[in-house]
Parts: C-alpha cells; sequence; structure tokens
C-alpha cells in the first residue's frame, strides 16, 4: 500500500480543491449584490470542504478523521445544492451547473467509500501507535 504523509496526497482532498477553483470562478461573474450573500456561502462550503479534509487528517486518529470526513461530505453537499440555487437565479449556465453538480456528486462518493475504508482498516493513526511514515493507506477507487 501506498504511504500517505501528507493530505494533499489524498485524491479526496485534490478534488476538493478543484471544486473550491471552480466556484471561485463561477461566482465572480454573479451580481454585485451576491457577493456577501450565495456567492460567499458557496465559497466558504467548498473551501469548508477541503479543510475538513486536511484537518481530519492532521488530527492524528482514524476516528477524528472519519469525523472531519462526514463534515467535508455535508459541506460538498452544501455546495452542491447552492448550485442549484446559482442556476435557479440565472448566474450560471445549465453546463455550468451540471458539471459543478457531477463533481460534487463524485467528491461525495469518493468521501464515502474513504470513510467506510477507513472503519474497516487497522490503523488508528499515528497518535495511537509508534513513530514512523503517517498513514498506510489506499484511497479506494469509485
Amino acid at each position: 500500500m501506498p504511504t500517505v504523509e501528507r493530505f494533499e496526497d489524498l485524491r479526496v482532498w485534490q478534488e476538493a480543491r478543484e471544486i473550491v477553483c471552480i466556484v471561485y470562478r463561477l461566482t465572480k461573474k454573479f451580481p454585485p449584490n451576491e457577493r456577501y450573500g450565495l456567492a460567499s456561502q458557496m465559497q466558504r462550503a467548498a473551501v469548508s470542504t477541503m479543510s475538513n479534509i486536511a484537518e481530519g487528517f492532521e488530527r492524528g486518529s482514524t476516528r477524528e478523521f472519519i469525523n472531519f470526513l462526514y463534515i467535508a461530505k455535508g459541506s460538498n453537499g452544501e455546495v452542491r445544492s447552492q448550485v442549484y440555487v446559482a442556476f435557479d437565479l440565472g448566474y450560471i449556465s445549465q453546463a455550468e451547473r451540471d458539471d459543478l453538480v457531477h463533481r460534487c456528486e463524485r467528491l461525495s462518493r469518493r468521501i464515502y467509500n474513504f470513510i467506510e475504508y477507513l472503519k474497516q482498516t487497522p490503523i488508528k493513526g499515528p497518535r495511537v501507535r509508534e513513530p514512523g511514515p503517517v498513514w498506510y493507506l489506499k484511497e479506494p477507487e469509485t
């Protein structure tokens, strides 16, 4: 199994980062009156997804990591819901909506599968075992 030493190595974190970039690119086009409304909320939810994956990884225990992955999954669902609002208000196109919804759904499945993998693994994280490489794990394919 590959060694994952940094959260940046995780596919779920990488995909969450891509979603953040897309959300910021799309919300740049929103009307000025949405800057502190929907645009800000979408940006914060997207960043929350990415950040919770990182924070959970850095906590150092599988149990805490799983809890933060659930939070990340919830924030990702929030982004997906807000994408529909942005579309319904005419701020994004149907193609933009479909692409972002697809990415969010894929990320949600990957996070879920990763959680299920972590529940089954005997790995407990570096805080509860001997020092060495951070995690030995393989993210499951979706």
